[in-house]
């Protein structure tokens, strides 16, 4: 097997040739290529086709966000993860770069020697590996407000004319991983504001970038988008974000339902997981559980799905191969049997909308 070709974007000498050294320990990898800034990079990917690229974002001359958004302006192709300090507590940058194209990202310790951590080196190794399999990033500017507003619209018209399941109560509940972030940009604002549903969100990222992710798509969207609280009685047309770091459950308390955290350890190498999320609804009363699976890595939500389905009523929404950033979790729910509707990106919204209804 022929090692995937690297190139690392760092304007500190020491750091590259840590990164460097750790990706060349590893036989999947070769870092072929270095560059001190946006602008050395920016020449090399203008010629040079690499795996992938790992990325800092403060580089003099031009930085790893003005570099992404060149790539994207001349739609030259690029498989990007962000390795920086930056994207630790830095969310907003984080959530910037994944819009501009990068598929995922990884925080860089502030020192060389915590470089050198075993944790550290796994987590890059392993970043680096999905990024390397999976596809680059489509080139498409954010739709705006109006958009969404306008799509929303067609699909809430749509909803009434046409969707003929939407008796009972139902509940959606969506899992979502590498390529998820830019991905859901183009289902939540495209839901109407008056779905006749609440929607549940597992989105893999951790502690501090679930709230700012949130918020961004409530700003996109005409439904209520929060990050989820311990406690929050769920409501039809408000979508519930999951706190990185913690498992969100739903609790049924004499036929309300809230959000419940639970610690457990990490399942599917995830914290939280969709399959607690899918599970936790298998003693609610609603008579139907719309699940919705979309890019990642792995096979979250698959045991979950699996498990609820011996009780509830499901229907199941996966995500297509040629639309998804990483054909992982999908691909797994649809070889298990479960899917009921294998989906495009661009449809997701209309067909939740159709299974669910809007408010009469």
């Amino acid at each position: 097997m022929m090692a995937k070709k690297i190139l690392v974007v760092d304007d500190s000498a020491l750091m590259r040739r840590v990164i460097c050294d750790i990706i060349d320990s590893d036989e999947r990898f070769q870092v072929v290529d270095r560059a001190t800034n946006g602008l050395e990079a920016y020449d090399l990917l203008s010629k040079n086709q690499y795996d992938a690229v790992v990325l800092d974002v403060n580089m003099p001359k031009m930085n790893g966000l003005q570099l992404l958004e060149e790539l994207r302006k001349n739609k030259i192709s690029a498989k990007v993860m962000m390795a920086s300090t930056d994207t630790k507590e830095g969310a907003k940058t984080t959530l910037d770069a994944l819009e501009l194209g990068a598929l995922d990202f990884i925080h860089k310790p502030d020192s060389a020697m915590e470089c050198r951590v075993e944790s550290f080196k796994e987590k890059l190794l392993s970043t680096l590996d999905i990024v390397a399999n999976s596809r680059p990033a489509v080139f498409s500017s954010i739709p705006r407000v109006q958009e969404n507003t306008q799509t929303a619209e067609r699909v809430a018209d749509l909803a009434r004319k046409f969707s003929t399941k939407n008796r009972g109560s139902k509940i959606v509940a969506i899992a979502s991983s590498t390529g998820g972030p830019k991905s859901l940009q183009a289902v939540i604002p495209r839901l109407p504001a008056d779905l006749n549903a609440p929607v549940l969100l597992v989105q893999h990222m951790p502690k501090g970038f679930t709230a700012s992710l949130a918020e961004r798509l409530n700003t996109l969207s005409q439904l209520n988008v929060k990050e989820a609280k311990e406690g929050d009685e769920l409501q039809n047309g408000t979508v519930y974000v999951s706190m990185g770091g913690m498992h969100m459950n739903v609790k049924n308390n004499g036929g309300t339902y809230t959000i419940h955290y639970s610690d457990e350890p990490s399942r599917e190498g995830v914290k939280p997981c969709a399959n607690y999320m899918y599970e936790s609804l298998a003693d609610s009363r609603y008579d139907e559980i719309v699940c919705v699976v979309m890019t990642g890595m792995g096979a979250d939500g698959t045991e979950g799905i699996r498990n609820l389905e011996a009780k509830k009523k499901v229907h199941v929404i996966a995500q297509n191969q040629e639309s998804c950033v990483v054909y992982g979790m999908p691909k797994n729910v649809i070889n298990a049997g479960l899917s009921d509707q294998i989906v495009p990106l661009d449809q997701l919204a209309q067909e939740i909308a159709l299974n669910v209804g809007v408010k009469a």
